[in-house]
């Protein structure tokens, strides 16, 4: 087994990061891959198009759908604690979501529905089966009722930003007056899980989200630059962020997510893709994980919850419905996992999951590697970019 990263694998990992840059595909990124104590940082490129500040490996980002991990890692804390069970209802702590009714028909009207045959759970919310969630496929019509409704009520299920106006009281009680579109239990339907398991967490703790996640995982983990927000003398280490336009080329600017948006406190703290955080940060969190559960001597999490975290929790039937995102992989609590072999791990076992900002991580037990890369265009997690990334990143 190789005890340390490879000079020929780390070369051959910036070379070809950094043609992407030099491509156009974004102005700069940061990778992070680390075995055991060996860490190398690459900083490649600058923070804007524009601009000739050059990437550190410091710099803030937008993680996106990277908080999802972090936020299941606190759900199994409170486990630990006894403040929750994985098998109880979520009823209890959220009696906005008590007799549920699922649609008859995704495409059908809103009081077409039926009652659920069972309550969601709280492993529903951790493995995206509570019946709810991102509708994926060409096939998919925008103006199907159920689709509008969370438009209209300003869910922001599938979009991190632009933020809800509303806090968690009043989002979930919007959320509770939707049918499900499934029963819960059957499908894995990306994204809302995690959106309702922020609200069920605060409620468990009895504290705001970013709070608990400050007390229990942040601050033991040195997360010092982790959060829902920045202070606004630290903006400049926020990168501009962009999108790629795929049938022009084009990589537009997206000033709708600009500084002045995370100055300020959200509203509503989205466990599903609110938080801003650096590559080292993140390191810190992916290490705990690695180690069972433990950092720097003192034990987070028991290395049953980190088992539970992430093991494949879908059947073969929910895999291959989950679209694009699990494209054959399992899903264990906030993580994907693959189930067989790739072209990244010859053995199963390797989990992560990637930010819609253009972020991506994966831990690999089995070359006890973590792999981190950080872009701000979403363009790098569907051109290529992050596929390259993840097989060079393994190679090292």
């Amino acid at each position: 087994m190789t005890s340390s990263l490879t000079q020929t694998g780390l070369e051959g990992l910036r070379r070809a990061m950094a043609a992407r840059v030099a491509k156009g595909e974004a102005p700069g990124m940061v990778t992070l891959v680390a075995r055991d104590d060996d860490v190398h940082v690459d900083t490649i490129g600058t923070m804007a198009f524009d601009s000739d500040r050059p990437m550190r490996r410091d710099t803030i980002f937008r993680i996106a759908s990277m908080t999802k991990p972090i936020l299941a890692a606190a759900t199994m804390q409170l486990v630990e604690d006894g403040a929750l069970t994985l098998e109880e209802p979520v009823d209890r702590l959220l009696p906005e979501l008590a007799g549920r009714r699922v649609l008859r028909r995704l495409d059908g009207p809103l009081d077409d529905t039926v009652p659920a045959d069972r309550p969601i759970t709280v492993e529903d919310l951790l493995t995206f089966r509570l019946g709810h969630g991102v509708l994926i496929g060409p096939e998919i019509d925008q103006s199907w009722p159920i689709l509008r409704a969370a438009d209209e009520l300003e869910l922001r299920i599938g979009a991190p930003y632009p933020r809800t106006p509303h806090d968690p009281d009043a989002w979930i009680e919007r959320f509770g007056r939707l049918p499900l579109m499934a029963p819960p239990g059957q499908r894995w339907l990306y994204g809302t899980g995690s959106l309702v398991l922020g609200v069920l967490v605060a409620r468990a703790a009895g504290q705001p989200l970013e709070a608990f996640f400050r007390a229990r995982l942040f601050e033991p983990l040195g997360m010092r630059d982790t959060g829902f927000a920045m202070p606004a003398d630290q903006t400049e280490r926020l990168p501009t962020q962009y999108t790629t336009d795929f049938q022009t080329g084009a990589v537009e600017a997206q000033p709708i997510t600009g500084p002045e948006v995370w100055t300020r406190p959200p509203a509503f703290p989205s466990g599903a893709g609110g938080l801003l955080s650096t590559a080292d940060d993140y390191l810190a969190f992916a290490r705990m994980l690695m180690h069972g559960g433990t950092h720097d001597g003192r034990r987070l999490l028991s290395e049953r919850s980190i088992a539970q975290m992430t093991a494949n929790h879908l059947t073969a039937e929910q895999i291959a419905g989950g679209s694009v995102l699990l494209s054959g992989s399992g899903w264990g609590y906030g993580v994907s996992v693959t189930v067989e072999p790739d072209d990244t791990s010859p053995v199963p076992g390797r989990y992560g999951w990637f930010g819609g900002y253009g972020t991506t991580w994966f831990n690999d037990p089995h070359r006890r590697l973590i792999a981190i890369g950080l872009t701000q265009n979403v363009g790098f997690l569907f051109n290529g970019g992050m596929a390259e990334f993840g097989r060079l990143a393994a190679q090292v």
